[in-house]
């Protein structure tokens, strides 16, 4: 390969220009970046920035950085600038002073592919069609109204539950918890969504396999998103074409659903027990929201469905998990909820209200094991911000480390236990507004359907906790009890969960 002459650049104008050109935008750049107040960087490699520091449990890897440098820090990772918060007054200072400037949400390729080009409400950018949906979200899918009426399926996935429990204790084999969750919790999701569930009785599910394939390529590594220039190599590995075949399978399965109740519609045989596509179609047709498009509407129902499969369940998993390894806490909340009920036939979600030790133990379990460890946003592109006296250019990521701030010994005694009663006697709840409890975020982009899915866990867990009495397989010691984490989605258990269930006494 032959070096390049600069002898000869005064002969070609075109080449020089270029080389000018370029270096006039390297210049710029710098300048540019010279003239901002950043915030701090931790030292980072050549060419992949702060990536090798995320480790595989990113939350814990991060809060560790945050804890040596600061709780305001610009990473590089890749070709992205990411701004890392890790502090509840940072948290404050965005909601109060600068919320609408950080309310877009990074769109990466998996987005892209298999989420319809961020036309659902969770990925949406700001904007006037994010505001509509949400308002619809808030108003029609989720309102308190709306959550009741959705009772049944509760009753039916959870007595579904309660029964195979009972089988196992039969056979006086350990119940595989994180299972038996998994499939009840994505039942009553699904069957709130389309009205179908996610797997049947025999554990076999075409909708169950094709979304566990989703979930784990939304979470896969793409080399695109940290390197745009090396896009093609997620093509060479099979990363993208995988991920076109998934959306392609669920893309049919969301047409289906959505024919399917066109045509009992046509032939008015809509139950008054409405879905979630049942109450978009009916907000269309009565012109509320008539701009909806065919992906507007998978869109929408894909992010509801995705968003509520497994927090729930985990949410549950790790709150059977703490109680378990805390068996003075278990004996606490199962007397709240029995003396509660009583000797009815059935946990009422009217006893649920009445239970004001449960809410502290799903509180403190949310504290602990926030189902989403990060936050994300991202600085729009329109505006730049400021936050903690720092300049936050548009176009920037921002990671808000729930995990880290709710273990913050600034704000919780002993902020590695789990004590339950730390919420005993005070205000602070879910909704976003005590910036350092913020498990279903916070703002314009919290979650709208927080009070669904924490019905559903309430309502699973009151009552597991009423009908059977609950211990650790023989051998296996509370204070042994591995509490390892797998990083994905959400932050799951690393090793199943199985304990021996024994039918309550009194029944």
């Amino acid at each position: 390969m032959e070096l390049l002459d600069v002898s000869n650049l005064s002969t070609n104008p075109l080449l020089l220009s270029l080389i000018l050109l370029l270096s006039f935008i390297i210049w710029l750049k710098l300048v540019k970046g010279k003239n901002l107040n950043l915030p701090p960087s931790p030292p980072k490699l050549p060419i992949i920035g702060n990536i090798h520091q995320l480790g595989k449990l990113p939350h814990r890897s991060l809060r560790d950085l945050s804890n040596k440098y600061g709780s305001l820090l610009l990473l590089r990772l890749g070709y992205n600038p990411t701004l890392l918060v890790s502090s509840a007054d940072m948290v404050r200072e965005i909601v109060k002073r600068n919320d609408i400037d950080f309310s877009d949400r990074p769109r990466t390729t998996a987005v892209k592919l298999m989420f319809y080009e961020s036309k659902g409400l969770g990925f949406a950018p700001y904007g006037e069609y994010w505001r509509q949906v949400r308002k619809m979200s808030v108003v029609e899918l989720f309102s308190h109204q709306r959550v009741h009426s959705f009772q049944f399926v509760r009753d039916e996935e959870v007595g579904a539950l309660i029964n195979k429990i009972r089988s196992t204790c039969l056979k006086g084999e350990p119940v595989n918890l994180t299972n038996m969750l998994m499939v009840a919790s994505s039942n009553i999701a699904s069957r709130c969504v389309f009205s179908q569930k996610i797997e049947e009785e025999d554990g076999c599910s075409k909708l169950g396999e094709l979304v566990r394939r989703l979930l784990v390529l939304f979470t896969g590594f793409c080399i695109g998103d940290i390197f745009p220039y090396l896009r093609w190599a997620d093509v060479l590995t099979g990363y993208i074409p995988s991920m076109k075949a998934v959306s392609a399978e669920m893309d049919a399965f969301l047409d289906q659903v959505i024919q399917e109740h066109r045509a009992l519609e046509s032939r008015a045989q809509v139950t008054h027990k409405k879905d979630f596509v049942s109450i978009i179609m009916q907000l269309q047709k009565d012109c509320m929201f008539k701009n909806l498009t065919q992906d507007n509407i998978k869109a929408i129902l894909l992010d509801m469905f995705a968003g509520g499969t497994d927090t729930s369940t985990v949410v549950s998993e790790w709150m059977m998990a703490e109680l378990l390894r805390h068996p003075n806490f278990m004996k606490k909340v199962q007397q709240e909820v029995r003396n509660v009920v009583g000797n009815k036939s059935k946990v009422d979600p009217e006893d649920i209200r009445k239970m004001e030790y449960l809410k502290c133990v799903v509180k403190e379990t949310l504290r602990l094991h926030p189902p989403a460890v990060f936050l994300p946003r991202k600085t729009r592109a329109t505006a730049s911000g400021k936050l903690g006296g720092y300049d936050i250019p548009s176009n920037t990521t921002v990671l808000i480390n729930a995990w880290a701030i709710h273990r913050d010994p600034k704000w919780w005694e002993k902020p590695e236990e789990f004590i339950p009663e730390r919420f005993e006697n005070t205000s602070i709840d879910f909704q976003g507004q005590d910036f350092h409890y913020i498990p279903f975020g916070i703002g314009r982009r919290g979650c709208p359907g927080m009070s669904f899915g924490v019905a559903s866990v309430e309502y699973v867990m009151a009552n597991l906790l009423y009908w059977f009495d609950w211990k650790l397989p023989a051998g296996e010691a509370a204070e042994k009890l591995d509490m390892s984490e797998l990083y994905g989605l959400v932050v799951y258990r690393k090793t199943p969960l199985h304990a021996l269930a024994i039918p309550h006494s009194s029944f």
